[in-house]
């Protein structure tokens, strides 16, 4: 028998709450950028600590039975980055597969072998460490709030990713916005983010939140149905701003998957529109998104439509470094290179033949980053995880709906995205990326929330 969230308490906020909100308007403030030298970086982890103190002090004690798994999961993670700091004798990690340069080097200039641990980089890998404060610190306050405050937390995303978008649409339009927290690209279209596509993941992701925000309740106010209509075509249009070919994709399977959650209240609300009034809304709609879509094409604004359609393989980094990344793979197993090792790692098996000005430090593919840095134990970790979200979203997803399996819908959506999100770039190593994949796994092992609760 699954196990359930705390029923909905008396308080109009509890400080679980309180400090997971200041958490997001942080991550959204200083949480958009993945490399380390940001600025940024000092600034959501040191208010995480801060958050984690106030929380272990002051807030009521969480529980983190109903959400296990997860809890599982994020201590196995820490877990293995922290076991590659763990200095070894020479005589196992020369034993390891891909360290004879150092070998080779120690000897070169006459030192004698010295402990070393799986990292190549430590400092790297410590970084890796240090940046698991965010998800830990989420984990730790969703453990102490109840179903009806997940609900306000997925609105204060919600509102995240319009603020997000509105950056996003200053920035379309030719305005400077300058972040001095994140590594920012001059005239990219990245909302809060450092990186268009993870901004175009937010946007999918807020795609797939609105519609379980309108129909949360089988008695939602029709206008809400009329705003997450809006707020879909408006992330959607955004995304074509952009340039994220992956992000059309991510919209498309949001606004999907988002519609699909709640099917069955979207069909009982439009059947209670007159058709006289439901018909030439859709029309409109349907029609201003079609007269949008192809004056952003006729105006050559439609980036990620245009970057679709001249994509040339040859010239894509990405593909042509394909070969080497899985080279690393089998390089460095079983045991990888070590988390956040990835950019030295790769300069030196770079070919000589792809040597250029461009900054290639990710794979642009986090499922073989992931098995390039952690070897096989990352990888079955990884499969853990992800034979755990198949097995949850099945079941959430064959129930009948009822408004406590809502948010555990959106949460396998949003899961779904982030990984899907990976195959080609590295959103998860973001901080809001961090903690809104926590939160989404959080409402997919909230399966068993009462029905006595939710109802409404």
């Amino acid at each position: 028998m699954p196990r359930r969230l705390k029923p909905v308490g008396d308080k109009l906020f509890d400080l679980n709450l309180v400090l997971f909100i200041v958490l997001l308007l942080v991550l959204a403030l200083a949480g958009g950028a993945s490399r380390a030298d940001v600025l940024g970086q000092t600034v959501t982890r040191a208010s995480a600590w801060l958050i984690a103190i106030a929380a272990i002090l002051f807030a009521p004690r969480p529980d983190f039975r109903p959400i296990a798994p997860v809890a599982f999961l994020l201590a196995a993670s820490i877990a293995l980055v922290a076991l590659q700091l763990i200095p070894l004798p020479p005589s196992i990690w020369t034993a390891l597969p891909g360290r004879d340069f150092l070998m080779q080097a120690a000897i070169a200039i006459g030192e004698p072998q010295t402990w070393r641990p799986i990292s190549l980089s430590p400092g790297a890998s410590l970084n890796a460490l240090s940046s698991l404060i965010v998800p830990i610190v989420a984990l730790l306050l969703c453990g102490g709030m109840s179903l009806h405050d997940h609900r306000r937390i997925s609105v204060a995303i919600l509102l995240i990713t319009v603020v997000s978008c509105m950056v996003g649409a200053l920035q379309f339009s030719g305005s400077r916005f300058d972040n001095p927290l994140i590594n920012d690209v001059p005239g990219s279209v990245s909302g809060i983010f450092a990186n268009r596509n993870h901004f175009a993941l937010l946007l999918a992701c807020g795609c797939a939140i609105a519609p379980a925000w309108a129909f949360s309740s089988s008695r939602a106010p029709q206008w809400k149905a009329f705003v997450a209509i809006g707020l879909m075509l408006l992330f959607a249009l955004t995304v074509l701003a952009t340039g994220s070919r992956m992000g059309i994709v991510l919209s498309a399977v949001g606004i999907g998957l988002g519609l699909l959650s709640v099917w069955q209240r979207v069909v009982a609300k439009a059947r209670s529109v007159p058709r006289h009034i439901l018909i030439p809304v859709l029309v409109t709609i349907v029609g201003l998104l079609v007269v949008t879509i192809v004056a952003f094409v006729a105006m050559d604004r439609a980036v990620s439509i245009s970057r679709a359609m001249n994509i040339d393989a040859s010239s894509d980094l990405r593909t042509a470094a394909l070969p080497t990344v899985l080279e690393l793979t089998k390089i460095y197993a079983p045991f990888g290179t070590g988390f956040g090792t990835f950019d030295p790692v790769y300069r030196i098996h770079e070919p000589a033949s792809l040597l250029s000005y461009r900054y290639f430090n990710h794979a642009h593919n986090d499922l073989l980053e992931i098995l390039v840095e952690g070897g096989i134990p990352a990888a079955l970790l990884l499969l853990c995880g992800l034979g755990w979200w198949a097995l949850r979203s099945i079941r959430v997803w064959r129930a009948p709906l009822e408004s406590h399996l809502i948010l555990p819908r959106t949460g396998s959506t949003i899961v779904f995205l982030v990984v899907l999100a990976s195959a080609t770039d590295y959103p998860a190593r973001t901080p809001l990326i961090m903690a809104i994949l926590l939160v989404a796994a959080v409402w997919l092992s909230s399966l068993g929330a009462s029905r006595a609760q939710t109802k409404t």
